[in-house]
């Protein structure tokens, strides 16, 4: 071989070398091009490194993201440690994420302490998108909370209620705390509700004060913040405590549970059919049981009871408490609104007369005061956060798997664009069109929408009617000397008062009998 062909097949050699590096260097950039096509996330604050945007976060969250959509727009995200956030702030993006795109971003947002509370998630309102949320929720919507359950019980509300009234009115002229008067009327509704079917009620009479103490002391241990829920690598250490004191007092209301469920089936082995029954009405428990052996693929661990059990008692008692403080806050705090509510009490349901549930329904005046104190209050200023099951897009941004998506009701209630004066308290804006709680228009949906929407909306709306009509026809209601309205508010997984309203009652029904 010539020195001339040796240079010849070297010449080849580096050609086809060279052909192929181009060829993988041209599609390496064919494939960087086409993943630079995907869009970009949404945009944000700069942020720190591993802390992220911790740092710089205000204990008014709800004001801050409102305030940061002014800057970055409708959707952006930040880092609050390990752990990415994008917000929602306009109707038409929600629209996306919980009708468009409801399926994919059904999840719950499952933090530390609440995968402790909830037995790993085996509850209704924090289980994921599965089998187990959706036989969980169809028992509770079709079953516990049926049209025929509800109607069953009303003499449980309309004598807890009562209770509270007369509770009130041996106190005239002196101070009352109304969220806690609420609360506990609550609390007694659900508690009966639950098992009020047999003599159990009785035995158990004093159980349902000791629910109502661990139900407030886990709600205060949700508003703790916990670095877990920032770093979730950080979990298994639970560096702070709050796991373990969750699961304290999870374990505390966990044993009062199995007291009544177990009681319920010895109780049933003594009695006939007919008898669990009774006049063909179930009570919570008893319609938990039925499904405790079922074939039919709708069969409950006592592990699902106990947690179903426990979403009512926390989340019924909660919201509706909240509600009701902020409603009388906002209906004291104004002349004419508490005049045009009484006058409407009146006319509806007489002054020689107690409120009963088959008034609640023509007292308009008063559901849109409890309306428009959701608008401005909504308990959940950011329902409960979702997490998408893969990755989407949403206002052309990626929106990654595994996030947290924060719906900030608070501020799309708020907004100039949707609301006429938003920042006044004015029932009058529910009175002419129709509003309600399904969640189906978007400018106005405190109790979620979509598939995870709430699911004891039916119970909560008779309760806050029922509450608020009865306090405010049967006393008028005034501040203690020296003290002024203050509307301002706490953030949290409820948006409380910052400071409690107390009032001072004076009777308003002519005939003491009807307090009785």
């Amino acid at each position: 071989m010539t020195l001339i062909e040796s240079n010849n097949e070297l010449l080849v050699l580096v050609e086809t070398v060279s052909l192929l590096i181009l060829t993988i260097l041209w599609f390496k950039f064919r494939v960087s091009n086409s993943s630079n096509d995907a869009p970009s996330l949404p945009p944000g604050p700069r942020s720190l490194p591993i802390v992220g945007y911790l740092p710089f976060i205000s204990p008014n969250l709800h004001i801050q993201l409102t305030n940061m959509a002014h800057t970055y727009g409708p959707i952006f995200k930040f880092n609050l440690g390990s752990k990415l956030h994008v917000v929602i702030n306009t109707p038409e993006l929600a629209k996306v994420v919980v009708r468009d795109q409801d399926e994919a971003f059904s999840n719950r947002d499952q933090t530390a302490v609440v995968l402790a509370l909830t037995y790993g998630g085996e509850d209704m309102i924090f289980s994921k998108n599965d089998d187990n949320w959706r036989k969980l929720r169809k028992i509770f919507v079709h079953e516990v909370l049926s049209n025929k359950n509800l109607e069953a019980s009303c003499s449980f509300r309309r004598d807890e209620v009562r209770k509270a009234v007369k509770s009130i009115y041996d106190k005239i002229g002196n101070e009352i705390n109304i969220r806690k008067i609420a609360f506990s009327t609550e609390t007694n509704v659900l508690t009966r509700t639950i098992w009020e079917n047999t003599n159990e009620g009785v035995k158990h009479q004093n159980l349902g004060a000791e629910i109502n103490m661990v139900a407030s002391n886990m709600l205060k241990i949700f508003r703790r913040v916990n670095l877990s829920d920032f770093f979730p690598s950080l979990a298994r250490f639970d560096l702070q405590g709050v796991v373990q004191d969750m699961k304290m007092q999870r374990n505390e209301l966990d044993r009062l549970f199995t007291s009544i469920i177990e009681d319920r089936i010895e109780s049933n082995f003594k009695r006939s059919k007919d008898e669990v029954e009774h006049e063909g009405k179930k009570d919570f428990i008893q319609i938990l049981l039925d499904h405790m052996d079922k074939k039919d693929g709708t069969s409950l661990s006592m592990t699902q009871m106990k947690a179903l059990l426990l979403d009512v008692m926390l989340a019924g008692t909660e919201t509706t408490a909240t509600t009701v403080e902020w409603a009388m806050a906002s209906i004291m705090n104004d002349h004419n609104i508490l005049k045009n509510v009484q006058e409407e009490l009146v006319e509806i349901v007489g002054l020689n007369n107690i409120v009963e549930e088959s008034h609640l329904p023509k007292l308009k005046y008063l559901d849109a005061t409890i309306k428009e104190t959701l608008r401005l209050y909504p308990i959940a200023p950011f329902l409960v956060p979702r997490s998408p099951s893969k990755t989407c897009t949403v206002g052309g941004y990626t929106i990654p798997k595994g996030c947290t998506i924060i719906l900030n009701v608070w501020s799309i209630h708020r907004d100039l664009r949707y609301w006429d004066n938003p920042m006044k308290f004015n029932p009058e804006r529910f009175l002419t069109g129709k509003w309600d709680y399904k969640g189906n228009n978007l400018v106005y949906f405190p109790f979620g929408s979509g598939r995870r929407i709430c699911a004891g909306l039916p119970l909560a709306e008779k309760m806050l009617m029922f509450i608020l009509a009865s306090l405010l026809h049967s006393f008028d209601w005034s501040l203690p000397k020296g003290e002024e309205h203050d509307l301002t508010e706490i953030f949290g997984i409820a948006l409380q008062k910052r400071k409690p309203l107390i009032a001072i009652p004076s009777q308003r029904l002519s005939n003491a009998n009807l307090y009785m």
